[in-house]
């Protein structure tokens, strides 16, 4: 719940609140099940039990199997043990196709690789976000071991092309491995990696109302990779430590309320997304939309103001009860603004008529 019933809080591509029936949830898994899964008496056992329902509960979400399911802290963490591990398990070549809009914790492992011989290659998106799938496959050889895409564009909202991308990758390099940073796309696009001709994806429960700490990382049945961290052997020897299996309780079912509420309410997001976006246009007409008008999530608007920075008005907009985020789209500042519910006219008015005097007072 939200400290203060005033605030408009419009960073949920950053973070969302933990919804009150995953708190409740938490509170009872970390009460029933505070035993180290690993153990062999009876309080163990029943947490292994409970971490093995919220993997396979998990799974289903994602449309896999359990056993290619793997816990983790978080997003970055999934994203890591992916391509790091990924590019240790390839023999044949040392190539690597990465689209030019991924999140540092794919461009940073990527660098390390990169430092360490692999030839790394990094396709620019089109100036709405959206990657050229034939411009980015004229990149993949024989020698390409990996090929990674984000699904949605955490700054702008694009929803790129993976299908596409994955079915004619696999044509042209059947050895090459597909990964995908689902994180800011689980809940708000449905999540086939195996229609995809996906071998590894990346999702964070801190996305859609689930806590911080806990994520999850898909690999495809088959493939084998090499662990990062060394220990005890849990999640079947990839990822070695005590599991948080509150956090993984929380996660399947802050999976299970998001995925009916975007059931519910993907319309809604979506007329609530495009009336703020011609209210902001009406109020600030020098405003430029950033990302595809068309391919964009529900419930995400970014946009570029002439004569001022996105954190400018990110901080004159906090005073005024309104929390959005700054980034950065077509190598300009920008403000994100993103919603998980609806807005109401009356909520849309109250933060375009903000954001006209936040704009107004830093341009004069």
């Amino acid at each position: 719940m939200l400290q203060n019933p005033e605030l408009h809080y419009l960073d949920n591509a950053a973070t969302t609140i933990v919804a009150p029936e995953v708190a409740d949830v938490i509170n009872k898994a970390m009460r029933e099940h505070w035993a180290n899964p690993s153990s062999l008496y009876a309080p163990g056992a029943r947490s292994e039990e409970a971490l093995n329902a919220a993997r396979a509960a998990v799974a289903r979400t994602l449309g896999c199997k359990s056993r290619e399911l793997y816990f983790t802290s978080c997003g970055s963490e999934s994203n890591n043990m992916a391509l790091l591990g990924a590019a240790l398990t390839r023999r044949f070549g040392k190539g690597i196709v990465v689209s030019g809009f991924e999140h540092p914790s794919v461009q940073k492992p990527l660098e390390r690789l990169a430092a360490m011989g692999y030839d790394v290659t990094v396709v620019d998106p089109g100036p709405d976000g959206t990657l050229d799938i034939d411009r980015m496959l004229e990149h993949v050889d024989k020698n390409t071991i990996l090929v990674a895409c984000m699904m949605v564009n955490n700054e702008i909202g694009t929803v790129q092309p993976v299908e596409q991308l994955g079915k004619l990758l696999k044509a042209k390099a059947p050895k090459a491995l597909f990964h995908i940073d689902a994180v800011q796309g689980l809940c708000r696009v449905r999540l086939t990696p195996k229609k995809w001709n996906c071998d590894l994806m990346s999702v964070s429960g801190h996305k859609i109302g689930a806590p911080k700490g806990i994520g999850a990382l898909y690999v495809k049945k088959g493939l084998r990779l090499p662990p990062l961290t060394f220990g005890g052997g849990q999640e079947r020897g990839l990822r070695s430590g005590t599991q948080n299996v509150a956090g993984a309780v929380a996660l399947a079912i802050g999976l299970n309320e998001s995925n009916a509420r975007m059931a519910a309410q993907y319309r809604e997001l979506t007329d609530s997304r495009d009336m703020l976006i011609d209210a902001v246009r009406r109020v600030v007409p020098r405003a430029e939309l950033t990302g595809d008008p068309v391919s964009r999530l529900p419930g995400h608007a970014s946009f570029i103001f002439p004569g001022v920075t996105g954190e400018a008005l990110l901080v004159d907009l906090d005073a005024r009860g309104i929390a959005a985020s700054s980034g950065s789209a077509c190598a300009k500042s920008a403000l994100r603004m993103t919603f998980r519910r609806p807005l109401t006219r009356e909520e849309i008015e109250r933060i375009s008529m903000a954001l006209e005097d936040s704009y107004t007072e830093l341009t004069h």
